[in-house]
């Protein structure tokens, strides 16, 4: 059953991808790139493959948290089906903002941000290393609070699926929805490289948190967001695509002159430099500081 589930929805994800192709192909405002899309096709396969390569790891490492868990929270009433949304929701918010200021981090979400034309296939382009990255761990804290390893997983593959269809620039802007919901035109703004998008707009399913915390931005007519890395990486081979930043990081690693700047290149934004005063520094998203297709969980 659960195989029939995921076989429909890669075909409806398929056609919707179609539809758009149409519809964009029809249109004279945006372009589509056949070979930006296979090349994202390409890095979705090696995700599937490292993920399931590793995910006995992130299982072993969840059970064990589940059994040193503090409560027990079972999801057999609507309040703690509220609790567990809102939860994954806060745990995303973070761990998401954290892939954009720590390096280490980035280095794998950075091949999500590659594309240089937005639309539903760089849904799909995804890392293969959130098992070196270390992604899980942002949502811990909810197993170890009592929601089962399952529930949380579960309900973070939901707020991902949701996610899919807001990779486009054809959906305009929906009213009073904006204020709460992450639409398109917020992750527009995520995906953009503009100065005023960058380091913005981190909801998965809402965009609250961002309105709280201070990383909220609007999509402006007068200024389009133009997508993709600041140092594209002019590139369509998936390889190179999702270890591209990786081999920068290591080649940083490797020059540098102190155990004190291989921390710094590790774990600060990725935008840091030796020769900068980090502390003076204009906050920057990391989409600005790595390969050409950079463009947001």
């Amino acid at each position: 059953m659960r195989y029939l589930f995921t076989y429909h929805l890669y075909w409806f994800f398929i056609g919707l991808i179609l539809i758009e192709f149409i519809f964009i192909r029809r249109s004279r405002n945006y372009h589509y790139s056949w070979k930006e899309s296979l090349a994202s096709l390409g890095v979705a396969i090696g995700h599937s493959v490292t993920s399931a390569m590793f995910k006995s790891v992130h299982v072993g490492i969840l059970l064990w948290v589940w059994k040193h868990r503090l409560f027990t929270l079972p999801l057999n009433t609507g309040w703690n089906l509220l609790l567990l949304f809102v939860g994954i929701e806060f745990c995303y918010y973070w761990y998401h903002r954290a892939t954009h200021r720590v390096r280490w981090l980035w280095a794998t979400h950075a091949v999500h941000h590659s594309v240089e034309h937005l639309n539903l296939s760089a849904a799909y382009r995804l890392g293969w290393t959130g098992w070196l990255s270390g992604n899980i761990l942002f949502f811990i804290p909810l197993i170890w609070l009592g929601f089962h390893p399952l529930a949380v997983l579960t309900g973070l593959s939901i707020n991902l699926l949701y996610q899919f269809w807001i990779h486009t620039e054809l959906i305009p802007k929906l009213g009073p929805l904006e204020w709460l919901l992450n639409t398109p035109s917020h992750h527009r703004v995520h995906h953009a490289s503009n100065q005023e998008y960058i380091d913005r707009n981190y909801g998965g399913v809402l965009i609250v948190f961002d309105r709280w915390f201070g990383t909220f931005a609007e999509e402006q007519l007068h200024n389009p967001p133009v997508y993709g890395l600041t140092q594209p990486i002019r590139s369509y081979n998936p390889v190179v695509i999702a270890l591209g930043e990786w081999g920068r990081l290591f080649n940083d690693l490797r020059i540098a002159r102190s155990w004190t700047e291989r921390f710094k290149f590790a774990f600060y934004p990725p935008d840091w430099r030796p020769d900068q005063s980090y502390s003076n520094r204009a906050t920057l998203d990391s989409t600005q500081y790595t390969h050409p297709l950079e463009g947001q969980g």
